[in-house]
């Protein structure tokens, strides 16, 4: 017999069995699509609401919830995009939290030898005339935290004009399992999800701001069971998947 979640017991024990059937839709990150889909399957099976998942750039979803996108819950991979919805007012005060880390790896297509992510690090001559696939650089959070590793580096300048930027970190991750790039910057979750493709590298986690996934209820959700899931999403077997899946979790 499977658990009913703790979260969900606590929403039956406030009255809330008449909203079994409603909704809670969820805007995130597209690195979270294999583990947070996993943890909202779970969820309704047990019972609980059905979960409408909305995966793209961190960038995108903040500005379609501030332009009135029908979302409940809102799971960014940076601080700053939650920030900026925090600043417009289009969170529930109250329910922000951190629910995930991760880390930002260099990947290949196919098997390829490790290397050393240091300052003596020659990306133009891996690629071998080929393009470096990021997410978007100014926009999206992996993109953001992946020039930034690169200009701690001091590896920026050599490698900018030879960056493919894509609208989210999952596109990226695309281009190199379809070969269409040889080196990618993702994060290490996406990574383990695509076997087209091997880590060559782990960026140093100083070399990059802490990545953090907040999370939060937007301002209009209206959804019964939303701050149920929101906070089901901190509970042990939810971050039991988190941990299947490679993300790292808050103490």
């Amino acid at each position: 017999m499977r658990l009913i979640p703790a979260a969900l017991a606590a929403a039956l024990a406030l009255g809330a069995a008449p909203a079994l059937a409603d909704q809670v839709t969820v805007f995130a990150a597209a690195s979270l699509t294999d583990a947070l889909d996993r943890i909202a399957a779970d969820w309704t099976d047990a019972g609980g609401a059905a979960v409408v998942t909305s995966y793209a750039g961190s960038s995108a979803l903040a500005r379609q919830i501030r332009e009135g996108a029908p979302a409940d819950i809102f799971i960014s991979a940076s601080p700053d995009w939650m920030d900026a919805l925090e600043a417009s007012g289009d969170l529930r005060p109250g329910t922000r939290r951190d629910i995930l880390g991760n880390r930002l790896v260099l990947i290949a297509h196919g098997d390829a030898d490790p290397v050393t992510i240091d300052a003596d690090l020659d990306l133009p001559a891996l690629l071998g005339g080929g393009r470096l696939s990021m997410a978007l650089v100014d926009a999206v959070p992996a993109g953001i935290y992946g020039r930034a590793a690169l200009m701690h580096l001091g590896l920026w300048d050599a490698v900018a004009p030879l960056v493919a930027q894509s609208d989210n970190v999952r596109a990226a991750l695309a281009f190199v399992a379809r070969n269409e790039a040889p080196l990618g910057i993702v994060y290490a979750t996406d990574a383990a999800a695509q076997e087209a493709v091997s880590v060559i590298g782990t960026f140093p986690a100083d070399s990059h701001p802490p990545i953090t996934y907040p999370a939060a209820l937007t301002a209009q959700s209206d959804a019964a069971q939303a701050q149920a899931f929101l906070d089901h999403l901190s509970s042990d077997a939810a971050r039991q998947v988190w941990a299947r899946f490679g993300f790292t979790l808050p103490e």
